[in-house]
């Protein structure tokens, strides 16, 4: 089988053995450092969540795996690094037609969580913003709160003279004072 030769890294899904995702990181891992090729498979991600169990003796946090059964590897394929992952204790094939490996668009890495992306907001709080999105587009507000992760932000906003407390993605407000 003869496989498009990319140039550069691109996430894949491989799937597992049941209960075998570990055992497959740890492999891979393995494999990147015992043949020098951190430069062809770049990443090798199990996606989890924390989750807060109610148990007989109270809370537990645990942690659980997003998609059991698949591991996420950001590599550059070719026929050799196809091989490679495909003969791997405990893989079974890449995500795709037939053995055909599929590349994750950036906006499935984004959706899925696969690779944290790093909001820079360039405002803070009580700052002026000009919100960009959505029906309060045009509209300028102060900036009550940012959120830890920084994916959201309040806003006070003057709409027909009455204040407005509204609450908006971070990529959905501009600081004046890059408008001008």
């Amino acid at each position: 089988m003869s496989l498009p030769q990319e140039s550069k890294p691109l996430w894949y899904v491989v799937h597992t053995y049941t209960g075998y995702e570990n055992k497959v990181l740890q492999s891979l891992e393995k494999i990147i450092e015992n043949r020098g090729i951190g430069d062809l498979i770049q990443a090798v991600k199990i996606p989890t969540e924390i989750v807060v169990e109610m148990t007989d003796k109270g809370e537990k946090e645990i942690e659980r795996k997003l998609f059991p059964s698949y591991v996420f590897v950001k590599m550059v394929m070719n026929d050799e690094m196809w091989h490679i992952i495909r003969n791997t204790t405990g893989v079974t094939g890449f995500v795709g037609p037939g053995s055909r490996p599929v590349p994750l668009s950036d906006a499935e890495v984004e959706q899925l969580g696969v690779e944290p992306r790093v909001i820079e907001v360039r405002y803070a709080v009580g700052d002026s913003v000009r919100i960009c999105a959505g029906p309060l587009s045009g509209f300028i507000g102060i900036v009550d709160e940012i959120s830890a992760d920084m994916k959201s932000v309040k806003v006070t906003a003057s709409m027909f003279g009455r204040e407005t407390k509204v609450e908006l993605g971070s990529m959905e407000v501009r600081s004046l004072e890059d408008e001008q």
